[in-house]
């Protein structure tokens, strides 16, 4: 890594230059979208008692056609989600996706929660009768986003977006400390500033969560 008069190299500084700028880059690039939401979200949930929102409820009510209700008296386990024609119909005439959601089932209905973000909503569909109750709830597009953020019912595909998002992040982290370390000399205020970045949150973390 060194010259023999004790300087960096300069043709493997070069190189490590080129290579930690690359990454540094594409990983600021493919991360930037991203962590400006995680960002701004990190504001709205600090904040989130004093943003004021008024939650929609939609109620709806209807009834399975008795070719479908047939599929619900046959004996399931407690868990189980509805049949692949029930929620299809459902789909077709309440715009409900249910595919996969497991089922609540007692003698007298079957109850499935459909917890999503930005809101709530559940379905209940009597075992007898065939009525259907359908309630959902929207708390507004700052709440839609703030469980963005936390990964609340956003399913896998979002939960897996979350982590590879995580790794673009450490990678722009650590290629960026590098950088800053091959820069230091030239840069007399590195340290001190990355030391005053460390420093902060832990003193306020001793001093004042108790």
């Amino acid at each position: 890594m060194k010259a023999t008069s004790g300087t960096i190299d300069p043709n493997r500084r070069s190189y490590w230059l080129k290579t930690l700028h690359r990454w540094h880059w594409i990983s600021a690039a493919v991360s930037l979208i991203a962590l400006l939401l995680f960002a701004a979200t990190g504001i709205t949930l600090n904040h989130a008692a004093q943003i004021e929102s008024e939650p929609v409820v939609v109620n709806l009510k209807e009834t399975l056609p008795a070719s479908l209700l047939r599929s619900l008296k046959a004996e399931r386990a407690e868990d189980a989600p509805l049949p692949g024609a029930v929620n299809d119909w459902l789909a077709d005439a309440l715009d409900v996706r249910a595919e996969g959601r497991k089922g609540e089932w007692s003698d007298a209905d079957v109850y499935v929660s459909l917890p999503r973000p930005g809101g709530d909503a559940w379905l209940s569909i009597d075992r007898e009768s065939g009525a259907i109750e359908y309630e959902r709830t929207d708390r507004g597009w700052i709440a839609w986003l703030n469980d963005l953020h936390k990964g609340r019912n956003t399913g896998t595909a979002w939960r897996w977006f979350i982590d590879l998002f995580a790794v673009a992040c450490l990678l722009f982290a650590l290629t960026g400390l590098w950088l800053l370390q091959l820069h230091a000399r030239q840069r007399g205020k590195t340290w001190p500033l990355v030391a005053l970045g460390l420093a902060v949150p832990l003193l306020i973390v001793v001093l004042f969560m108790h």
